[in-house]
């Protein structure tokens, strides 16, 4: 998948990574670049196109399909972080919002764009995904269970539609530094850094990127005896 001559939406791509993403994706020479929100007029970016979109909404997905006939390339960017513990108080409706927004709505905007995707000779799928798909740590459990869901479903978007000759690639990172991050203490990757590694990525084939070291040492954290995700062991 080339980005050049490519049509492009990028979901909550009016800041952070999103942002970032539309950026790259016009300096890859992408033909055109629709940049989703909820709200158009938060999209700044010169060069793309703003269109309204969120993604737990069916009629905003519909719509797009509608308006965005020629797409090539859907990045799944959009998602919302509560910071909530799968034990907390408020655990069952934060992660109610977060598997809405971090995997419903990219599972449903993947399902209504893959036709028209095999119309346009298969493209591509990009989900932003995250190394705590694969770990959690204090404060992140109910955000965890929502991109281990989207990690999954990337997983089987990829089966299912090599067939019709969709890339899809699976993004992976640690903390950036956005707004969603705003509140954590933490080394923080640039999200220009990020957009990047994905371009490159997608670009080059890949099915799975690991976008910086955090997301590269969790994953090779697989291979040891104690693997990260699951925790300190219990005292004897």
């Amino acid at each position: 998948m080339n980005f050049k001559d490519a049509v492009v939406l990028i979901t909550g791509a009016n800041r952070g990574l999103g942002k970032a993403l539309a950026q790259a994706a016009l300096a890859a020479g992408a033909r055109k670049v629709y940049a989703g929100a909820r709200n158009p007029a938060a999209v700044t970016l010169a060069g793309v196109t703003p269109i309204r979109m969120d993604v737990t909404d069916a009629a905003h997905i519909a719509a797009a399909v509608q308006a965005i006939p020629d797409l090539t390339i859907l990045i799944n960017n959009a998602g919302i972080f509560s910071g909530s513990s799968v034990a907390g108080p408020e655990a069952l409706a934060s992660v109610r919002a977060e598997m809405d927004t971090n995997f419903y709505g990219p599972m449903a905007l993947s399902l209504a764009f893959a036709p028209t995707l095999q119309r346009n000779g298969g493209g591509a799928i990009v989900n932003i995904l995250s190394a705590l798909s694969w770990i959690t740590i204090p404060g992140s459990g109910t955000y965890s269970i929502s991109k281990a869901a989207a990690w999954a479903l990337t997983n089987g978007l990829r089966a299912d539609l090599r067939a019709q000759n969709t890339q899809v690639l699976a993004a992976h990172m640690g903390y950036m530094d956005t707004d969603m991050t705003g509140g954590v203490d933490a080394p923080k990757s640039a999200p220009a850094d990020i957009a990047r590694a994905i371009v490159t990525a997608l670009e080059a084939g890949e099915d799975e990127v690991l976008t910086d070291d955090t997301s590269r040492q969790v994953k090779q954290g697989f291979t040891i005896p104690r693997s990260a995700y699951l925790g300190e062991p219990r005292a004897a």
